[in-house]
């Protein structure tokens, strides 16, 4: 039972009267020992509504998704592929002081990690110097040869980086990968506190929450510091697969929030090594394009010639310097997940820190004694495949039955280079509406950020849950659905 008691009228049922986070850090309890007394206040303010009511006001929330369209597509389910992303209407707060640190770490990594790929595609000192593997890197399905040599403006190649935070059993933060190819789930955050703003103004008020409502200016700024030398007014256009890709209601959100044209790979076309958009007064110049593309289907001159979603010749257009992509192609190295077990000496060896946001111990199954001790413990350990996203192949060893271990113990022998391991840690729960009542449901945090000459990151981030009990898997693929991410002002002081 949670300890935390608050004055409710006895003869209702308050939401959070048989809420018990059991032995997992709570983000809104906190430990123990440590309670905070701005989070308190919430779950004051939680307690003086009526579960019934709550459960009323979070059905009329999630009609208004629908009404407005915030979807996604699941490919695997043929009966539901359209289907609003589950919001849960009980937010989880970070306090100034946690996303002070969580804001360092960020930005810290995604320095790194863009002097890394710079290295990787000019040098090559980090593998002269044997901190990373030559043959992680320059073997990674993901190494783009047609980008070496290149230099892209600012030295910037993860132009959108997202980065996925998890919380262990005592509140310390660690990062469970870096994501720095095509970041989704950032419409999610802004259209998640509107939809608090207008459905939950009551619970928000006297709290002083950092602004979401940045981002589309932020990103179109950083995107017009890496338009190509000499040009006076950059044009940007988000490239977008169309109407059938999962995100596609991003890309739609975000062409909006920055202001942009949303053009697919029929709009556009290279002639002399310069990009230009098809429009109703002929064509027009495209000088940054932000692109929601895998780097395989960009350009079907210089990749898969089949792909019918790009540009043909966009690459020469890059090369020549006359159009920026963002992110830059290539960019999947450095967020390969046996890449990510190097980022500690990655961050040591560039800027000479210490990271501040810690890596999640990480055994690579490539190496003889990872594969070792992964194969002896797989009962124990998170299996996931290096190359794969959204929760998809991911065995996770204390929850899985013999007839998955033993698959999973196939699969690794079988293709070990593919694998990493990492211990099972207990995620920070946060208080969720189920159809049990409200019951701890564990989380993560992805924080946005966007870097142009300098990055800025985004006040808080998505925070995705796992709606299933027991469920350690967030992702919306799934099963996971979100919250609002609200971060305290200093002025709560």
């Amino acid at each position: 039972m949670a300890t935390i008691t608050a004055l409710k009228n006895p003869s209702t049922v308050a939401p959070l009267d048989t809420y018990n986070a059991g032995q997992f850090y709570c983000e809104l309890l906190g430990s123990p020992d440590n309670r905070n007394r701005h989070l308190t206040a919430l779950w004051h303010r939680l307690q003086q509504l009526e579960l019934l009511h709550l459960r009323e006001r979070a059905a009329d929330a999630e009609r208004e998704l629908f009404n407005l369209g915030i979807t996604f597509t699941v490919y695997s389910d043929r009966t539901a592929i359209d289907r609003i992303l589950p919001f849960d209407v009980i937010p989880r707060v970070i306090t100034a002081e946690d996303w002070k640190t969580l804001e360092k770490g960020v930005k810290q990594r995604i320095k790194a990690l863009n002097l890394f790929l710079w290295d990787i595609y000019h040098d090559r000192k980090i593998l002269k110097d044997g901190l990373v593997p030559e043959d992680l890197v320059l073997g990674n399905a993901n190494y783009r040869p047609e980008m070496i040599g290149y230099d892209p403006p600012c030295g910037t190649y993860i132009h959108i980086g997202g980065t996925d935070v998890i919380r262990d059993p005592r509140g310390e933060f660690f990062v469970l990968e870096d994501n720095g190819r095509t970041p989704s789930g950032v419409s999610y955050v802004v259209e998640n506190r509107h939809l608090m703003q207008r459905a939950f103004p009551d619970l928000m008020h006297g709290f002083a929450i950092e602004s979401v409502s940045e981002y589309g200016t932020q990103l179109g700024d950083k995107l017009i510091e890496c338009a190509p030398a000499g040009v006076s007014e950059p044009q940007i256009a988000l490239l977008s697969p169309g109407v059938f890709n999962s995100a596609y209601f991003e890309h739609v959100f975000l062409a909006r929030e920055i202001g942009i044209p949303l053009v697919e790979g029929r709009d556009l076309f290279v002639d002399d090594d310069k990009v230009f958009m098809k429009t109703v007064s002929g064509p027009k110049p495209v000088h940054v394009i932000y692109r929601r593309i895998n780097d395989e289907f960009l350009d079907p001159e210089a990749f898969r010639p089949d792909s019918a979603l790009g540009v043909k010749g966009l690459m020469r257009a890059v090369r020549k310097g006359n159009v920026t992509l963002a992110n830059a192609v290539g960019t999947g190295v450095a967020d390969d997940k046996a890449v990510y077990a190097y980022l500690p000496r990655i961050i040591k060896y560039y800027l000479d820190e210490h990271p501040v946001l810690p890596n999640v111990q990480t055994n690579i199954c490539r190496e003889k004694d990872g594969l070792g001790y992964t194969l002896d413990n797989l009962d124990k350990l998170v299996v996931k495949p290096v190359g794969e996203s959204g929760g998809y192949g991911i065995c996770v060893g204390p929850k899985a039955t013999k007839a998955e271990i033993d698959l999973c113990r196939n699969q690794l022998k079988a293709d070990p280079s593919n694998y990493i391991s990492q211990p099972m840690i207990e995620l920070s729960v946060c208080p969720t509406l189920t159809d049990q009542g409200v019951e701890p449901r564990h989380v993560d945090l992805r924080p946005f950020a966007v870097t142009g000459q300098e990055t800025w990151v985004l006040p808080g981030g998505l925070t995705r849950v796992a709606l299933k009990r027991g469920s350690i898997i967030v992702n919306s693929s799934q099963g996971g659905g979100t919250k609002d991410t609200w971060v305290l002002k200093e002025d709560n002081a």
